[in-house]
């Protein structure tokens, strides 16, 4: 059983109510986290704003120097971290492992693109106007609310916190309920690195209790959001006033032009059955020309059986989904397509949560999978005429965050990656969300903002002029 406590105004903060925080592994309760309400979510936005200005007046060296502490706990707690998100959110341990060692690599970039922050420096010359300079400077926007999602505990929270720490802002940190026993760990850390009381508080609670009371809180100055689009979108309905870095879902393509099919089928099955499938940027779709079709179709379905099938402690491939509610709707989905005519080609069998990896063909375009995100190991292959229609498709989703476009003519993949409605396109590569200095964002649906370590120390931040009349 794990069992830490949140933090607010550098001191640990518990309470008498718990959430019990139940192990997709096993289905069992796995340990705790405080169970906190209105009062404490205001005294942590309280305590960010009143050390936010002695925060940011500190040298950026200075910063940096707790940055660095927090990180050598960070590597210190490897193993300890990876084991929480095996039990926590069934995750490998050798994927938890890179995600540790992904995050100490994001702190270390931070810091370093953070020291190259330069002021902008002007003259009115350019606009006949003489004796002006103009100096403009990055400054700290203030208060960060930053809200993780599940699936990457510690990555995702700490591409949040990291750049918003470094460049002077302080930070009230909301972790997924599951993964918040490694938000609330990672949390107690930043204690022991020393951070000055109130630049980092954690916070942990129901949703429905402290939800909207976060996201409307008056001191906040920027929300920084990782999850679905309904809280998404609750968040813009909510948050008048305040800056949004919002990162929702995404239906990403595979769209097969031409190519090595056999290396084609081996990007897409990493793509989309990687952690089962709970990826944003998971191929969730496939769009294949019809002299393909059927080859695609049985290069992946060979693979897709050949994929170990388990428990995350096994090293496991295809491993529980995150909760119960979560399969029955990957049921649903699977259902509905083949009471319209699809053909399961493997898969869809289920124990509990554990939802074995399914591939789904001859599917039309009255599906649901054709259109919803599963976040699970699901993967429907559509058949299409052209590649107008392979646009057509991608672009009439709600979700724009990115695509795979596989093509040997380098000259057409270009023109057609040009036509896509989506933030990101992948050439003969499946979607990912990196590298971190890359810069990170989705249309539509699928976000508001941009990240990627220079991009986030950039919306964490705002320009500040002075002007010298000489």
């Amino acid at each position: 059983m794990f069992n830490y406590e949140c933090v607010i105004n550098g001191k640990s903060i518990n309470s008498k109510n718990k959430i019990q925080i139940t192990s997709p592994v096993d289905l069992k309760v796995c340990g705790e986290v405080p169970e906190l309400g209105v009062k404490e979510i205001s005294m942590a936005f309280k305590s960010a704003r009143d050390s936010q200005k002695n925060w940011e007046d500190l040298t950026l060296f200075d910063r940096i120097k707790y940055m660095n502490k927090w990180k050598e706990l960070i590597i210190k707690n490897r193993e300890h971290i990876a084991n929480i998100m095996i039990k926590e959110i069934a995750k490998p341990l050798k994927d938890s492992l890179t995600e540790v060692d992904r995050t100490i690599e994001y702190i270390d970039y931070t810091i370093e693109e953070a020291k190259r922050m330069y002021p902008e420096i002007y003259t009115g010359d350019g606009m006949n106007v003489k004796n002006k300079y103009g100096i403009f400077d990055r400054i700290a926007k203030g208060v960060i609310l930053a809200i993780s999602p599940f699936n990457y505990p510690i990555n995702l929270s700490m591409a949040k916190i990291a750049p918003s720490l470094i460049a002077g802002n302080t930070v009230v940190f909301k972790p997924a309920t599951s993964g918040s026993i490694v938000g609330t760990f990672m949390s107690q850390l930043s204690l022991e690195a020393g951070l000055p009381a109130g630049v980092f508080n954690c916070v942990t609670g129901r949703g429905s209790v402290i939800g909207d009371e976060l996201i409307k809180n008056p001191e906040i100055n920027l929300i920084s959001f990782t999850g679905s689009v309904p809280v998404g979108n609750r968040i813009k309905e909510l948050a008048k006033g305040k800056d949004l870095i919002l990162e929702l879902g995404g239906k990403d393509p595979a769209i097969i032009i031409d190519g090595d099919l056999e290396k084609i089928s081996s990007e897409i099955i990493g793509g989309a059955f990687s952690y089962s499938g709970q990826r944003c940027t998971g191929i969730k779709r496939v769009l294949v020309l019809e002299k393909d079709y059927d080859k695609i179709i049985k290069l992946l379905k060979d693979k897709v059986n050949k994929l170990s099938v388990g428990s995350p402690v096994d090293g496991s491939v295809i491993i529980p989904v995150i909760d119960i509610k979560t399969a029955e709707y990957l049921d649903e989905l699977v259902s509905d397509a083949k009471a319209k005519g699809a053909t399961i080609e493997t898969g869809k069998a289920r124990k509990g949560n554990l939802f074995y990896p399914t591939l789904i063909s001859n599917v039309s375009l009255d599906m649901k999978i054709a259109w919803e995100e599963p976040f699970g190991p699901i993967l429907p292959i559509i058949k299409c005429k052209s590649v107008e229609e392979m646009i057509e498709i991608t672009n009439k989703s709600n979700f724009g965050l990115q695509a795979s476009l596989f093509s040997n003519n380098i000259s057409q993949a270009i023109k057609v990656a040009k036509q896509l409605n989506v933030g990101t396109v992948n050439l003969n590569g499946k979607p990912q969300r990196g590298p971190d200095n890359f810069p990170f964002l989705g249309v539509k649906d699928s976000g508001l903002g941009v990240q990627g370590i220079g991009e986030t120390l950039k919306s964490v931040t705002r320009l500040k002029g002075i002007v010298i009349n000489y």
